[in-house]
């Protein structure tokens, strides 16, 4: 129920028709074709180019061409109360109330998966947060796992197959540094060591006694005395640990990831090995030498041959190593040997959520991809860029340090799971957020999940009033309504709701959802409040009753913001 969609096919039947009667003449592309909602200060419902577009290949003037397509449209649909051509080549239509009446009808039958539209299902899989395990979520993993996880919804809702994806990185040395932390907490516990804080390597949170604590209170046939002989079964121990908290993190933020994959299990699994073989056979790889990394003092960098990717192939700026000086294989090989398994596991498309601090990441992963692949863009990734906490216009932290950061169970402690869901996803990925403390507390206008959450709670408040449940199918006898102008505008609105979906899901970009949300809020909010001033604008009448009109008109807005809300996975009390 895309009316955009819908008018363009329209627009393009009768042009092609025009052609065969020799009125038209088409360009051989007909892509540039565009049907849009008009501006708000334009009092029309949709707006197209086509005249613009047909323009050249006839030899014509925007308006002229606009003269035959417009009669065109007037014999062939009754729907349409008035249209016409504006400057510089537009032609602007608005509908009846026939077709608005009949859009609220159709909008009642489909309310459940309004929006969802797919001509081309697909099979994805979405990698995201990998943070290492070595402690719980930070905020800085908090906005890319919102990201990832309402990307994946947004294409559950339009019926494509989805996987969820951690890959933990559970090799190397950090792990190491990591796995030798726990031990001397859990010396500490024992014997009364004292943790060495001063030692950069070592990992100074709070967090770890709590992991060490655990682990001596589940594994109490261990021996302790030996870092070395204890060493590997520690590390499962203390990074099973760590997992536990980065998992109950997810849930607290509403996440759940189908897969867990260890880089250590790929390693062990010499499928570093088994591609390395596959890009030589390619010849996508070569022993060579490359220049010292940007920034970096030449006259202390020895250029030496190293096993090479050639992503220069393939537009990166340089080629990359895939073995260090000691032979063993770097973070970009064990990542080269992951996004091999993604590919052997045929997924249609590959997406992954990448933090600020990974975009010039980008390149070489994307040309890897392609190089085992064979396919150009089977790779996206979305970077998620910084979060600023702010409380009474400073930077705020919440809490005393555990470790460098604060984590995300502080962060939904203070303002709940559906703010910080929906805040982070109330701009761009590609830009920084302010995460302001005192809007999200707010019950204004200035805090948009608020002004969401009270829209739906004042149209459950009329079927309350009314004896009627916002959650039941309404069965409505008089299917003739009598909208006016105000009651049209927001229909006008809900309308856009395919547009916003399908664009959220082609660009991957979800924050266009919570943008839709509140504008059509806001229009909703508008309305609410002349009702105090206009009698008509009222819902509710003195008996307790309501007309068919008004209840459809309020359950087609609910169902729309229920939907968005489910997608960005927030609550829609019926109550506040």
């Amino acid at each position: 129920m895309n009316i955009f969609e819908e008018y363009k096919n329209k627009i393009l039947t009768i042009i092609k028709k025009a052609e065969k009667d020799k009125l038209l003449v088409l360009p051989e592309n007909l892509n540039g074709v565009n049907v849009d909602s008009t501006p708000p200060n334009i009092d029309f419902d949709l707006s197209t180019n086509v005249s613009m577009v047909l323009s050249k290949s006839n030899n014509k003037s925007p308006n002229i061409i606009a003269e035959t397509i417009i009669d065109l449209l007037k014999k062939q649909d009754t729907q349409i109360e008035e249209i016409a051509f504006a400057k510089p080549g537009f032609i602007n239509i608005r509908f009846n109330k026939d077709y608005w009446n009949n859009f609220a009808n159709k909008l009642i039958s489909i309310s459940h998966k309004y929006g969802s539209s797919n001509k081309d299902k697909k099979k994805y899989l979405i990698e995201f947060v990998s943070a290492n395990p070595t402690g719980p979520l930070h905020v800085g993993h908090c906005r890319g796992a919102i990201l990832g996880d309402v990307i994946s919804n947004i294409l559950k809702f339009n019926d494509n197959t989805v996987e969820k994806e951690y890959y933990v990185n559970d090799y190397g040395n950090q792990i190491s540094h990591f796995n030798y932390s726990v031990y001397l907490r859990i010396r500490e516990k024992l014997y009364n060591e004292n943790f060495p804080l001063d030692n950069p390597d070592l990992y100074p949170g709070d967090y770890l006694i709590d992991i060490a604590s655990n682990i001596i209170k589940n594994n109490k046939n261990v021996n302790f005395e030996s870092f070395k002989d204890i060493e590997d079964h520690l590390k499962k121990l203390s990074i099973n640990e760590s997992l536990k908290l980065i998992k109950k993190n997810l849930i607290d933020l509403g996440i759940n990831h189908d897969n867990f994959i260890s880089e250590t299990n790929i390693v062990n699994d010499k499928e570093v090995e088994k591609v390395v073989e596959k890009l030589k056979k390619s010849n996508h790889v070569y022993t060579g030498k490359i220049n010292a990394p940007e920034g970096e003092d030449k006259k202390n960098w020895t250029e030496r041959d190293q096993l090479l990717f050639r992503s220069t192939d393939f537009g990166d700026d340089k080629d990359r190593a895939l073995q260090k000086s000691d032979l063993t294989w770097t973070y970009f090989a064990s990542d080269v040997a992951y996004h091999n398994t993604k590919i052997n596991r045929n997924f249609d498309k590959l997406i992954n959520i990448l933090g600020a601090d990974h975009a010039g990441y980008i390149k070489r992963i994307s040309s890897v991809v392609e190089a085992i692949s064979g396919e150009k863009n089977k790779l996206s990734c979305k970077v998620s860029q910084l979060v600023k906490l702010i409380k009474d216009g400073k930077p705020f932290k919440m809490s005393k340090r555990k470790g460098d950061y604060i984590t995300v169970e502080d962060l939904v402690k203070q303002v709940g799971k559906d703010a910080t869901r929906f805040i982070m996803l109330s701009r761009s990925n590609e830009v920084e957020l302010d995460f302001d403390f005192s809007k999200v507390k707010e019950k204004s206008k200035d805090n948009p999940l608020y002004y969401v959450q009270y829209c739906y709670t004042r149209i459950s408040s009329v079927f309350r009033n009314c004896n009627l449940n916002i959650n039941d199918d309404l069965i409505i006898k008089d299917q003739n309504y009598d909208y006016q102008k105000d009651e049209l505008k927001i229909l006008k609105k809900l309308s856009e709701w395919p547009r916003c979906i399908e664009t959220a899901s082609n660009k991957l970009e979800p924050h266009r959802i919570p943008v839709y949300l509140y504008e059509l809020s806001s229009e909703f909010h508008s309305y609410w409040n002349k009702g105090k001033d206009d009698l008509d604008k009222r819902f509710i009448s003195k008996d307790k009753k309501i007309s068919d009109d008004k209840l459809v008109f309020l359950k087609i807005i609910s169902n729309t913001i229920k939907l968005g809300m489910n997608i960005l996975g927030v609550n829609t009390p019926e109550k506040m």
